[in-house]
């Protein structure tokens, strides 16, 4: 096992048990703080606009100063965030809190790069590598719903003050553990043709369909999700039951990651794409059949095997349609599209959710899942075109 892949899969899932855990309470206090309803997911949608906006900084800036000093730099950041946020529900200050996600959300964001580091610590089995680093949300997964729902019980705050404590702890195992990691400097070879400008990357067929698929499976992923407990709290399930149901959630999300790799090896990207989007539709199919608590432990359980599929396969695309030296600026180009619908969604969940309503909510989801179906088989007739010109 390569040491360095270990490492930013261990920092990874500590980075993933905090959004797990963020995941578990967010929302929940933007309904204590909030004006009104629709403003409940707020927080959520700052932390995924702080992340939309360290995507291309986040990028640009390791391909200077090294991954080590960018990830520690993120984690920094998140620290701070953190404490504010403790300050904000003391204070019950729900723009200091959401102002606090946001800079949640810009360490999330410069760990959104822990798979494409991977890659590139293991560049002889890439899709494998960004399934060890996906695999480390199994124990986040197990973690982040306990360790929340232990430290309210433990340590019992009206406002949830004290995860984002147990929070900040996470953040500094991460950097701790980042410093005994060592990070090769990418070359251009010389073999390489010349530096493309973005447009032409980014108008690549494969580049394409991958960061379509990548914007989709994410979007349609944090939309459920975040409306989940909002959903559950309305139908009467108390937080512990929308705790476990996250929880399954995540392990749907992570543990496939155990066999993905080997399975986009076998199968290949392209069609593993198709299987998750699947996956995600019955995961709608099972939302609009009914509210019972096993309806949305079953469906939100499929959503993250569908993500998984999905996610994994399009970065492992991804990593295929630039050169080492255009690295940064493709990586930066993908997260920023895909992060930019995330923020979307975050944004309207809340709104979503309340307004129109569940069923409502997930009818709305089969329009964007029916695009990349679509899509990829297109792609599958255009490439078979080609091959048997």
């Amino acid at each position: 096992m390569n040491k360095n892949v270990l490492i930013l899969a261990f920092c990874q899932g500590l980075i993933t048990t905090g959004n797990i855990m963020l995941v578990t309470v967010t929302a929940l206090i933007g309904q204590q703080l909030s004006p009104n309803e629709g403003w409940i997911t707020l927080p959520v949608a700052t932390q995924s606009l702080g992340l939309l906006f360290a995507t291309i900084p986040a990028s640009l800036l390791m391909a200077k100063i090294g991954r080590k000093n960018g990830f520690s730099l993120g984690n920094a950041i998140g620290i701070v965030g953190i404490l504010i946020a403790v300050y904000a529900l003391e204070t019950s200050s729900f723009s200091l809190f959401c102002f606090a996600t946001g800079l949640i959300g810009i360490a999330i964001g410069f760990a959104t790069l822990y798979r494409f580091a991977a890659i590139e610590a293991d560049p002889k089995n890439p899709s494998r590598a960004i399934s060890l680093i996906m695999a480390s949300g199994i124990i986040a997964a197990i973690l982040g719903p306990n360790l929340a729902i232990w430290v309210e019980k433990s340590f019992p705050s009206l406002n949830f003050s004290n995860t984002f404590i147990a929070l900040a702890c996470l953040y500094s195992l991460a950097i701790f553990m980042l410093q005994f990691a060592s990070f090769a400097k990418i070359q251009q070879t010389q073999n390489e043709d010349p530096e493309r400008d973005l447009k032409t990357i980014l108008i690549q067929p494969k580049f394409i369909i991958a960061v379509t698929a990548a914007m989709i499976s994410f979007t349609l992923m944090n939309l459920l999700m975040t409306a989940t407990p909002l959903a559950m709290h309305r139908h009467g399930f108390d937080f512990e039951d929308s705790a476990f149901v996250i929880q399954w959630h995540v392990l749907g999300m992570f543990v496939p990651s155990l066999f993905t790799g080997k399975l986009i090896e076998k199968f290949g990207s392209i069609n593993m794409i198709f299987i998750g989007a699947v996956l995600i539709g019955l995961c709608i199919i099972i939302n609009l059949h009914g509210i019972t608590h096993t309806h949305f432990l079953l469906a939100l359980f499929l959503l993250g095997v569908g993500w998984n599929f999905m996610f994994i396969s399009a970065t492992q695309m991804v990593s295929t349609t630039y050169t080492s030296s255009e690295r940064a600026k493709t990586q930066a180009a993908n997260e920023f599209l895909v992060f930019s619908t995330v923020t979307l969604s975050s944004l309207s969940a809340g709104w979503l959710e309340s307004s129109l309503g569940w069923q409502t909510l997930n009818l709305i989801s089969i329009a964007p899942l029916s695009i990349i179906i679509m899509g990829v088989i297109y792609y599958q007739k255009v490439k078979l075109k080609v091959i048997n010109s």
